[in-house]
């Protein structure tokens, strides 16, 4: 696989990781506005704390996809399904 290939796979499953874990530990802030009653963005968004986990979750699964695409088991040239006889 080239390099250009599994960076740009990287950073896609970085974000879809990552939208899945920010709304993880949030609490709405205690006191709502007066006037429109929203409770706008969490009090502690945590997001260093957020970003090193999906960093860590993303390059598992990265490194589960990698396996399969360079083992053969998925093969994008001669089939959408090449298992190993």
């Amino acid at each position: 696989m080239p390099v250009i290939t599994a960076v740009a796979m990287y950073f896609v499953i970085w974000w879809i990781v990552l939208f899945a874990v920010l709304p993880l530990g949030t609490s709405p802030v205690a006191d709502a506005d007066s006037q429109s009653g929203w409770r706008g963005a969490p009090e502690q968004p945590q997001m260093l704390k957020k970003a090193l986990i999906t960093t860590v979750v993303a390059a598992i699964i990265w490194g589960i996809i990698y396996g399969v695409i360079v083992s053969g088991v998925v093969n994008f040239r001669s089939g959408w399904l090449a298992l190993p006889e």
